[in-house]
């Protein structure tokens, strides 16, 4: 019976990494509310960034794209973040996120070319579109964090003086991703506009482009079948 569960597990593994990776993301949300300014916090933040990059490169070998770009890009993140945390050399922060943030948009480009690779829609495919938003969203997230360390003042809001934590980044990247427009951070400099304006692009993009394919795809499967 063990050894059949195993099996099991290895199956739903090979056939669905886009799920696990969309469950990590969205499981990694319920710790960030526990992160603070302070080392434990910031500890837990680097414990969240070994689990979710080595998830992301390991669907994006299911993709077109060459994995190994994205191990170039992930060593170094992975290894900057914890000597920063560890040490506590804040300065290493920004250049381990500007890494990380350069990892995600890959890792959603190589599940973007994964989709739009054939005209059959799988299980698989539609776990894929969910975490292609997330990795969108957390790249931004991380530009943006590289922004407010080049430019302080880059963003205001509520408590204006002081910068904005991870978690007020990460809501200002769905927000606009998402196009809901209920984040409670505004841009100020010019960098931190462009990048906006650019996820903005890139989310409205995305839906037009790569969800709208899947759903039309999936719909004219379910009419064939009928």
């Amino acid at each position: 019976m063990g050894s059949w569960r195993a099996r099991r597990w290895r199956v739903i593994v090979k056939r669905h990494p886009s799920a696990f990776l969309l469950a990590a993301q969205l499981l990694s949300l319920l710790l960030y509310p526990l992160m603070n300014d302070g080392s434990g916090g910031r500890l837990l933040f680097g414990a969240v960034a070994l689990v979710v990059v080595p998830l992301a490169l390991w669907v994006v070998m299911r993709s077109p794209l060459m994995s190994w770009i994205g191990w170039l890009l992930a060593i170094p993140a992975m290894v900057l973040t914890v000597f920063g945390v560890l040490f506590e050399h804040a300065a290493l922060l920004p250049v381990s996120a500007m890494l990380e943030a350069a990892l995600y948009f890959y890792a959603a480009g190589g599940l973007i070319a994964y989709m739009l690779r054939d005209h059959k829609v799988t299980s698989d495919e539609l776990f894929a579109a969910g975490a292609t938003f997330t990795l969108l969203a957390w790249g931004f997230a991380y530009a943006y964090f590289v922004c407010q360390a080049w430019f302080p003042g880059s963003f205001s809001g509520i408590e204006p003086e002081r910068q904005r934590r991870w978690l007020d980044l990460l809501f200002y990247s769905f927000s606009n991703l998402s196009a809901t427009g209920l984040g409670d951070t505004l841009p100020l400099t010019a960098p931190a506009k462009v990048l906006t304006m650019l996820e903005q692009f890139a989310g409205v993009g995305y839906i037009a482009a790569v969800v709208s394919r899947l759903i039309g795809l999936t719909i004219v499967r379910g009419d064939a079948r009928g």
